[in-house]
């Protein structure tokens, strides 16, 4: 009998950890860290209104739809660039910026300042909703 309440609670705990993970997955968040990125740290130039940073790793599947949707937004959205920086290359940043999964991204004001962060994939909506308020932050 022991053995079946321990089989239920551990089936209980990982339904909880596993919704939780879900509502926070992709979730885009205001980053408070005031870290300033410039062209160098990207290795590509600052987008005219907001740059999307995007960081990935070479065999992380959700990494790849996040890219569909930087790609999409930055095209949609006039002076917006995109630039996707390969963690596994650039751990000085990784260690910098505290990211701790891929993909992780972060929305940069023109001054290159980091006002959003999201860990996960995200969606297209919350992206363009990050890209406005910090557009308008500037």
């Amino acid at each position: 009998m022991t053995g079946l309440w321990v089989a239920l609670a551990t089936l209980a705990l990982g339904t909880l950890i596993g919704v939780v993970r879900l509502r926070r997955d992709g979730r885009v968040r205001d980053d408070a860290g005031g870290e300033r990125l410039s062209a160098a740290d990207l290795g590509s130039g600052l987008g005219e209104r907001a740059t999307l940073v995007q960081f990935s790793t070479a065999f992380c599947q959700p990494c790849r739809a996040t890219r569909r949707v930087l790609a999409d937004v930055s095209a949609l959205v006039p002076g917006v660039s995109h630039v996707e920086i390969d963690a596994e290359s650039r751990l000085d940043l990784v260690r910098r910026l505290d990211i701790t999964r891929t993909p992780t991204v972060l929305v940069l004001d023109r001054a290159g300042s980091v006002v959003k962060k999201a860990a996960g994939q995200p969606r297209k909506a919350d992206v363009l909703a990050a890209l406005a308020s910090a557009v308008q932050e500037t």
